[in-house]
């Protein structure tokens, strides 16, 4: 173990990589959607970066915790839903290293919602057809880790929200919660 961080319940820094390495990888399949409108921002590519640095060992650091902020920043100014999704999956990546061990449901965004970002964007992507997103979560739901899941245990259920992201990561929430093979 590495460290451990308190709160309502304790994380280790084993378990947070854990965290990061699954928002990571979601933000590094959608990065070139924002890539391909803002090809000149490299915010939402600097905080995957920083996102990865943090996975792969490195000590969490204010360089996490800024490339995420500027990385919402891009997605504040892309241009497009699909883009802003992308940017802020790749913020979203950074700032895992920093999930608070509280149990409030808005904490599971910080685990899940890249993953429903993604899903978002597969659903634009086929022209607003929802079962594309459907199936972005079921990879999604494939791709977590038992460490994973007994994190997201930790915490209450996702919120239902009333946009398509938050539905999407509802869902997720739900499938994951419910075990292997239950969707």
């Amino acid at each position: 173990m590495t460290g451990t961080v308190s709160g309502d319940f304790e994380l280790t820094m084993d378990e947070l990589r854990v965290v990061a390495r699954y928002v990571a990888q979601t933000a590094h399949e959608v990065l070139p959607v924002f890539e391909k409108t803002a090809p000149g921002d490299s915010r939402p590519r600097a905080a995957l970066d920083a996102a990865w640095e943090f996975v792969n060992g490195a000590n969490r650091t204010k360089l996490q915790r800024v490339a995420s902020l500027d990385a919402h920043r891009a997605a504040k100014e892309a241009p497009t839903e699909a883009s802003r999704l992308a940017a802020r999956a790749a913020g979203d990546a950074a700032s895992a290293a920093y999930l608070h061990p509280i149990a409030k449901a808005h904490q599971v965004g910080h685990i899940l919602r890249a993953a429903a970002s993604a899903a978002r964007i597969a659903e634009i992507g086929a022209g607003g057809d929802p079962e594309a997103g459907n199936r972005a979560i079921e990879q999604a739901r494939q791709r977590a880790t038992p460490a994973l899941t007994e994190v997201l245990h930790r915490f209450p259920p996702a919120p239902a929200g009333t946009n398509r992201v938050a539905r999407l990561m509802a869902a997720l929430d739900a499938s994951l919660r419910a075990g292997p093979g239950k969707s």
